[in-house]
């Protein structure tokens, strides 16, 4: 009797994990999604727990063009089954005018799901070093998937005369 249960229970499983891949209605159904996508002063990846160190959106100039010492970009993804395959991943920097500021950075990650999961979640740091701004205004990091946009991180540039002695 107990083996009868716990092949339901698995059968049961399955038939759930079918119904997220091939019921778009359900309120189950999901599709890979960036939880989070941040520019801060440092990040880590603790067992597959990530970690966050000071995030911003603004950073203050003393003068032009800025040098920003060191941050990171994290990312945290969550992919279904549907995303299944080698995936792309790109950031971008670029300024108001859409134009980058920096070589693009890719990162590729293949996503395989074990049967018995409905989701994979992984995360993505990126280390940066010297980045610079050559005027202040508003800049992006876009996020693209095989080359299509899905997170923007905003960043301000602001110019900040040091007071005269």
């Amino acid at each position: 009797m107990k083996k009868a249960h716990e092949a339901d229970t698995a059968e049961s499983a399955e038939t759930a994990k079918e119904k997220v891949v091939i019921s778009p209605d359900s309120w189950l159904y999901l599709v890979m999604n960036i939880q989070v996508a941040v520019l801060c002063d440092a990040a880590t990846d603790d067992n597959w727990k990530l970690n966050l160190l000071g995030a911003f959106d603004t950073i203050y100039a003393p003068q032009m063009p800025a040098v920003h010492l060191q941050c990171a970009v994290a990312l945290r993804v969550t992919f279904m089954p549907g995303d299944e395959g080698v995936r792309k991943i790109s950031l971008n920097f670029i300024n108001a005018d859409g134009h980058p500021i920096m070589a693009s950075i890719p990162l590729q990650v293949d996503v395989t799901l074990p049967d018995d999961v409905h989701f994979l979640t992984r995360n993505f740091i990126v280390n940066l070093q010297q980045l610079q701004f050559t005027e202040p205004g508003l800049y992006s990091v876009e996020v693209r998937m095989d080359e299509q946009p899905q997170a923007s991180i905003p960043l301000l540039v602001k110019l900040i005369p040091r007071p005269v002695k």
